[in-house]
């Protein structure tokens, strides 16, 4: 699905939508309790894409359970579509509108507190970009996770190593990653996020008391097509011509 949406729309960020698929299908899956029937269901768990960039990946899981026709997909940045380049909180399932960097944390932090306060059991679950984390705000929003003891937030980084303007190790490099988010007072975990039953395995772990989760996910940029793989020009593609989608389907079906 997320090649029908660049087709459909002739735009879209290729690479980062295809290093969470995994992610967000273990999560709809096995994790998330959400009601694709009832969106704005109070109790439901939550889940911010703040590397808003990815949306077709979120896109396509959120057709293929229910909270939108499937057809949506093939309209997507088109005039009037439900769908647009970035994830809007009118669409049914998206919980925040994102797409500029650093924001996705400090507002699942406040969900993650109004949830406390109301006595829900709902849990947060913010998913960002490694290049994303070059955003200060991500880290004053972990320091205020770890100071409240949000142990009912989760963040995950799409790891892929790769940001717009090229490799993460040479624009600012992360590590030891890890080693901050625990610094900063999270609980963490480090998993292959391309590895189905290893996502599963880790979020299906108790996390640590009183300390909010970070989930560190390797992935590979442009996942699952070739000529995307580690390729920061398939970060974002406009104008696509029909017989680049060809090709684009093509490499994804030899895989």
């Amino acid at each position: 699905m997320v090649i029908d949406a660049l087709d459909g729309g002739g735009r879209g960020h290729v690479g980062a939508a295809l290093s969470i698929i995994e992610i967000v299908r273990v999560l709809y899956d096995d994790v998330l309790k959400v009601r694709p029937g009832e969106p704005r269901w109070p109790d439901r768990d939550r889940f911010i894409l703040s590397k808003g960039h990815g949306c077709l990946g979120l896109y396509a899981m959120l057709a293929d359970k229910g909270f939108f026709p499937r057809a949506e997909i093939a309209q997507q940045c088109r005039p009037g579509a439900l769908l647009g380049g970035h994830p809007e909180i009118r669409t049914p399932g998206v919980e925040a509108s994102t797409g500029a960097l650093g924001h996705g944390l400090g507002i699942g932090v406040g969900m993650a507190l109004a949830a406390r306060m109301q006595k829900r059991n709902s849990r947060v679950f913010v998913l960002t970009g490694d290049g994303e984390l070059n955003e200060g705000s991500v880290w004053e929003s972990a320091l205020i996770a770890s100071k409240h003891a949000l142990s009912n937030l989760c963040l995950i980084v799409d790891y892929n190593k790769m940001q717009s303007y090229g490799r993460v190790a040479d624009i600012l490099p992360l590590e030891p990653l890890g080693a901050k988010f625990e610094a900063f007072g999270f609980g963490v975990s480090e998993v292959d996020g391309h590895d189905v039953a290893a996502l599963r395995q880790v979020f299906a772990a108790p996390g640590t008391p009183n300390r909010p989760r970070a989930v560190i996910c390797h992935t590979v940029k442009g996942r699952g097509i070739p000529i995307c793989e580690h390729n920061a020009s398939w970060h974002h593609k406009a104008k696509l011509a029909p017989d680049q989608v060809a090709e684009l389907r093509q490499a994804l079906a030899a895989a």
